[in-house]
Parts: C-alpha cells; structure tokens; sequence
C-alpha cells in the first residue's frame, strides 16, 4: 500500500481495497459486455436499442473509474487493465453470435443482476469493517445498477 493519511486502519483499508478491486475487474468486464451488446444487437427497434446500450456502458464506466479512484483514496493501487480484468471478473463470459434484442437484453441484464448482487454483498461487508465511505460508494452504484436494470427490462416484457 501507499503511504496515506486516511485514518481507517490499515487492515480495513486493505480489505476495502480488496472488494473494490474485485468489483472494478467486474465493472470493466460489465462495461465490455454492454458494449459487445451495443455493437451487435439487430432487430426492430434496432438504433433506440443500440443507442440505449452506449448509454448504459457509459453509466458502467463511470463506476469503473469510482471504484479505481476510491482503492486509490485508501492508498491502495487500482488493478483496471483489461488483463487483470479478464482473469478476475466473477461475471459469467457474454455470450457471442447473439443478435436479437431479446437475447442482448436477457444477456446484459443478467450480467447487471450479478454484478448488483455483489455490490449488496459488498456494502455489507464495508459495513461490517466500519467503512462507510465504502460502503455509500457501493451503495451509490448499487442505485444505478437497479435503474440500469429497470431501463433494460422496460426493452422487453419479462416473462
């Protein structure tokens, strides 16, 4: 770690640390897959939806660089290559040679689902740590996650 000012001790800093840098592998992974959505879904409605994708992924970056900023804030290193990424994100892998709006819809939802959960769990455990500048972080995201699902099931009738 880094030397830093922050009075949170240095074990809650690092498991901190910890939950963000997993969640940022995560997001950049998210991100990828919400553009691999908006790259390829075809069908009716077809530049709503594709617009309505680079709007997500945005919301999604924008939580990639949050998460990295606060690791950074606690002194630790934020670990945001597409590399450390891949080989760390807990989402399951986007599936390719989907086309239709339906199944980018089921696929990109899933995926929010997943990543949502997690951040519950998340402000859980900064909770527990007694981190809550953390924990509101997690909290923050996890708000947005539920609009961004809500966006995306307002693009299909769940059944």
């Amino acid at each position: 770690m880094h030397p830093s000012h922050n009075t949170l001790s240095e074990i809650v800093r690092e498991q901190s640390i910890e939950v963000l840098n997993k969640h940022l592998a995560a997001a950049i992974d998210l991100h990828g897959q919400v553009k691999q959505a908006h790259w390829n879904v075809r069908g009716p409605g077809f530049l709503a939806v594709h617009q309505f994708y680079d709007s997500v992924s945005g919301v999604v970056e924008t939580w990639s660089d949050q998460l990295a900023e606060r690791a950074g804030a606690l002194g630790g290193t934020a670990h945001g290559t597409i590399q450390v990424a891949a080989a760390r994100s807990f989402l399951i892998p986007y599936p390719h040679g989907i086309a239709g709006v339906a199944e980018h819809n089921f696929a990109v939802a899933g995926s929010l689902a997943a990543f949502g959960q997690s951040i519950r769990e998340a402000i859980g455990k900064a909770t527990q740590w007694d981190d809550p500048a953390t924990a509101d972080l997690f909290t923050e995201i996890l708000r947005a996650v539920d609009l961004q699902l809500w966006f995306v099931a307002s693009h299909a009738a769940l059944k």
